[in-house]
């Protein structure tokens, strides 16, 4: 399973500073202000399938791109290698900036990229546009989750979507009531839950402190939480200063948030649903909800490296992945909603797909999902600049002391 740790400004070239990071490949030379926010390097998509080259190199979280190696029955790499003759060799990451940086090395076809990984990929030509006509499996997306902010620029796709979920607000029924429908149990001074809220470890989480203040502070004019500038930011982190004392911990191992919820070291925070499950079927008596400010979320993408030399390797995966039955293993495993709308029909659990709101629009549509922060303003503002990912790095830092 996946450990998205606090991310480590130390190894990224901050905030998409890409005269500083360069470009890996194409003739582009970073991103600039465009009427999007940015335009990438200019790197053409694969305009047709060759040989498959028989090798692939897959990055991923864990979780991802199971070969048998940690269970035996869960194994969706064997299948592949003997329906393509692409033999494949999986490296795992635990956080978005190992990612980027391994992706860096040059060494790797294929990455499963969050969203506040993804942009930073585009932005340095690491990774490059996808030709969707080549993956069949792409047309049974869900809709709502193609052609977004953090895997598209202008239009033009950059990976195929894989698996979301949401940053859902989770109490204990017997520690909290009533149940909260606002996300002001975890962020108002004189929360009667002071001590006994978990909150997630990541500069990411900023954003949730901006969706808060885009609800209860309208004069902000915040109108996309990874898109602040200087005064928004500052609210935001003023805001999360004001939390920190009412924090008792920060996650980043999903697991460990679930054994302070069992152990009632704390009783309402930030969760996924698939924490919601491990902590419920294990006896404790837990909920969790969008409130009605809406919520931060992820969803992830495959997508191909731009110096890849497996390419037709790296496409036949991108389709594989996607497919339905495959799609469906991954997202019961990994617990998420898969992307795919025939992998509802392939789910072990019949209810599972209900239980994530697979194919529920509305409720995809109340989640801010995961973007990486860049100086061009991702809500289309062209009169100022945002406060980058390294500015929100160092902001994180002070605010957890």
């Amino acid at each position: 399973m996946r450990n998205r740790k606090a991310l480590l400004a130390g190894v990224l070239c901050a905030g998409l500073l890409v005269a500083a990071c360069g470009t890996s490949g194409g003739s582009g030379t970073g991103a600039q202000p465009g009427a999007k926010g940015f335009s990438p390097p200019s790197l053409p998509a694969m305009p047709k399938l060759g040989q498959p080259e028989g090798q692939l190199t897959v990055l991923a979280w864990p979780g991802y791109a199971e070969n048998g190696g940690n269970d035996p029955k869960v194994n969706w790499v064997a299948p592949f290698e003997q329906q393509t003759g692409c033999k494949v060799n999986v490296k795992t990451f635990g956080t978005s900036d190992e990612a980027v940086t391994l992706m860096k090395t040059g060494q790797y076809d294929v990455v499963s990229a969050s969203g506040d990984a993804s942009l930073r990929l585009i932005a340095s030509g690491d990774v490059e546009p996808v030709n969707t006509a080549l993956v069949p499996n792409y047309a049974d997306t869900f809709e709502f989750l193609k052609n977004r902010s953090w895997n598209s620029v202008n239009g033009v796709a950059y990976g195929i979507p894989h698996g979301w979920g949401a940053n859902l607000l989770t109490w204990r029924t017997d520690k909290v009531t009533p149940a909260p429908t606002s996300w002001s149990v975890m962020f108002e001074p004189g929360s009667p839950y002071h001590g006994k809220i978990v909150a997630y470890d990541s500069p990411i989480y900023i954003a949730d402190a901006a969706l808060y203040l885009m609800a209860h502070q309208p004069q902000l004019g915040i109108k996309n939480p990874y898109a602040l500038d200087q005064a928004q930011f500052q609210a935001a982190v003023d805001l999360l200063k004001r939390q920190r004392p009412m924090v008792g911990e920060y996650w980043s191992d999903y697991l460990k948030e679930s054994q302070a919820l069992k152990n009632a070291d704390a009783v309402v925070g930030t969760g996924w649903q698939v924490t919601v499950n491990v902590t419920k079927a294990e006896g404790t008596p837990l909920d969790a909800a969008i409130p009605s400010e809406g919520a931060t979320g992820w969803s992830d993408t495959w997508m191909l490296a731009a110096r890849s030399p497996h390419k037709t390797c790296g496409y036949l995966w991108l389709n594989h992945i996607v497919s339905p039955k495959t799609n469906a293993e991954v997202a019961e495993y990994f617990g998420e909603a898969p992307a795919n709308s025939k992998a509802c029909a392939q789910t072990t659990d019949k209810g599972f797909c209900d239980t994530y709101h697979a194919g529920d629009a509305a409720f995809a549509s109340k989640i801010q999902y995961w973007t990486t922060p860049i100086e061009q303003c991702l809500d289309g503002r062209s009169d100022t600049r945002c406060t980058d990912y390294g500015q929100w790095t160092r902001a994180w830092t002070e605010i957890k002391g």
